[in-house]
């Protein structure tokens, strides 16, 4: 008889489910507050788990687990989850991705006019005692830019709400389309550095990456417009809290609005003693309304894997049967692998993108692939992003995706070749398999040629002319670093060309200047893609789900 354990306060209304559940056979245990060994013991007891953001499950906590089989978040991130080490052990993580969408944008916004309008401040001197209107003067947001870093379901949704209040409403995805963000009435920009300056407002709807930490940070102030107001409903670390209060101190900031803290649970900051603040604790999907959804809808994944083992909504499985996804196992490494690169290629707003299949790869179930390539297109744009959703979150920023497919060979048994389109630039970049699990890029911008999928790869254009291979190589040898592997393909002797050389390590802004200081060189950029045999969680779950299923049938 399957049980589940509640490792979070959950909704009467996700309990309801877990009531009627019992006509499933299903039961289940609320157990709070456990960390250390009583949580790793009370999930050893389980087939399931569903919990918020309070419970951390970590390595420890899963450690000799044999029985639990699916773990949900009734929310959307999932940074309170060890996805890794549940994936090792073939443990199926889910989360719910729409239910907290308009609680969160609600409650960015009501931060947004809380600044504005000097609300806690002012409630706070009444209370007191003290009547002063001149002290609270506050400003109003129509005619006012409004910044939004993260153009997906919630950074859309707060846009909407802009557009109502009159404000001009300004935007940054890496993977929003033109067309798309002028359906939205967003004025889009290539990055967010070109955008601060013109923001009056700026409020950030991204997962906390690489790339987003510390988006505003000490360098960032200066590009600041004086007195604009910072709102995060987001991820804590998104903003440079030290930068923050160095931007108040000076007068650049006008005000800083935080629902997520870089540490949580946070209470103590310098940021809590200095005016112009506006703090609560992580209430951004704290309504009932978003509480009950995401409850109801947690219930649903989990009762429904542990009866039927269908999956939905998983950040670290696919729900394909083992055997379907066995026979494109490479390819979907391989699709995965352009999507990551073709995505580095240029900086510019994707309009549209296509995956073209020839050879015996077209015979097979290819729309597993194509989803495999739009996850690699969006890894590290969106939280989460799998197999299942990519896709969707692809529409959802309006870039089209075409797939094509023609079964006659050509110069190897199997071929992958993506396009994406940006601005007035196509990118084009084709792969295959060598053996079952090689992947190997044959074809980049036009070129033929031979490289490796993995690792640090430098790209860069040139003229066909003597001397440029030499030249690069003395370089990055002159700078300590070492060159792996070097393909370059060509159109015609003496035309254009492109090389790619596998790194041994990324090189430093000061390499890529000299190497795009070397005569002949046109362009340089580096592309970071995942080590060979390393697979995307998504992927590399499959293996041990079913692995795992199989010991557990012993």
């Amino acid at each position: 008889m399957p049980s589940i354990i509640v490792l979070d306060k959950l909704s009467s209304d996700g309990l309801a489910l877990l009531d009627a559940a019992a006509k499933q056979g299903i039961t289940y245990e609320v157990a709070t507050g456990l960390k250390d060994e009583p949580l790793r013991e009370a999930l050893a007891r389980h087939d399931g788990a569903i919990c918020r953001s309070g419970v951390k499950i970590n390595a420890a906590s899963l450690a000799g687990n044999t029985r639990l089989r699916a773990i949900v978040r009734a929310g959307v991130g999932t940074d309170n989850i060890d996805k890794d080490a549940a994936t090792r052990q073939g443990i199926v993580v889910m989360n719910t991705p729409a239910g907290n969408t308009v609680s969160t944008a609600e409650h960015a916004f009501a931060l947004l006019l809380g600044l504005s309008r000097n609300v806690a401040a002012a409630d706070a001197s009444l209370r007191s005692r003290v009547w002063d209107r001149n002290k609270f003067m506050g400003a109003q947001l129509a005619g006012k830019a409004l910044g939004i870093v993260g153009l997906g379901r919630i950074g859309q949704a707060v846009a909407e709400r802009a557009r109502a209040f009159e404000m001009r409403v300004l935007g940054f995805d890496p993977f929003l389309s033109p067309d798309r963000a002028a359906e939205l009435g967003i004025e889009l920009y290539d990055n967010v550095r070109s955008m601060l300056p013109h923001v009056d407002y700026l409020t950030v709807h991204t997962p906390l990456t690489d790339e987003t930490r510390h988006l505003v940070g000490m360098p960032e102030l200066d590009l600041l417009k004086p007195g604009v107001r910072l709102i995060n409903c987001a991820r804590g670390g998104i903003y440079d809290e030290n930068a923050l209060v160095a931007g108040l101190e000076r007068g650049v900031i006008g005000g800083v609005a935080l629902d997520v803290f870089e540490q949580e649970p946070c209470t103590d900051s310098p940021l809590f003693g200095m005016p112009g603040v506006l703090v609560t604790p992580h209430l951004g999907a704290s309504t009932e309304e978003a509480q009950s959804q995401v409850a109801v809808e947690g219930v649903g994944l989990l009762v429904d894997f542990l009866t039927t083992g269908a999956i939905r909504h998983s950040v670290n499985a696919s729900p394909i049967d083992p055997v379907t996804l066995e026979s494109v196992r490479g390819f979907l490494d391989l699709a995965w692998r352009l999507g990551l690169l073709v995505s580095q290629l240029d900086s510019g707003h994707p309009r549209s993108c296509s995956i073209a299949y020839r050879g015996e790869i077209a015979g097979r179930n290819t729309k597993l692939v194509t989803a495999a390539f739009a996850a690699g297109l969006l890894e590290g744009v969106t939280e989460d992003v799998n197999i299942v959703n990519a896709e969707v979150l692809l529409r959802d920023r309006g870039i089209e995706l075409v797939e094509q497919s023609r079964t006659d060979p050509g110069a190897f048994s199997s071929v992958v070749a993506v396009d994406l389109v940006s601005g007035d630039q196509v990118h084009r970049a084709a792969g295959t398999l060598f053996g079952h699990s090689m992947p190997r890029l044959v074809q980049l911008e036009g070129h033929r040629l031979e490289a490796y999928l993995d690792g640090i790869l430098l790209v860069f254009t040139h003229q066909d002319v003597p001397g440029i291979i030499g030249r690069v190589g003395s370089t990055f040898g002159e700078l300590g670093i070492n060159i792996a592997q070097m393909t370059v393909g060509r159109s015609a002797p003496g035309g254009d060309a492109i090389g790619v050389l596998n790194l041994d390590q990324e090189p430093s802004a000061k390499a890529l200047e000299a190497v795009l200081a070397c005569p002949g060189i046109r362009s340089v950029r580096v592309v970071k893609l995942p080590p060979a045999g390393c697979l995307p969680p998504w992927l590399a779950a499959s293996a041990h789900s079913t692995r795992a299923a199989r010991e557990r049938a012993v």
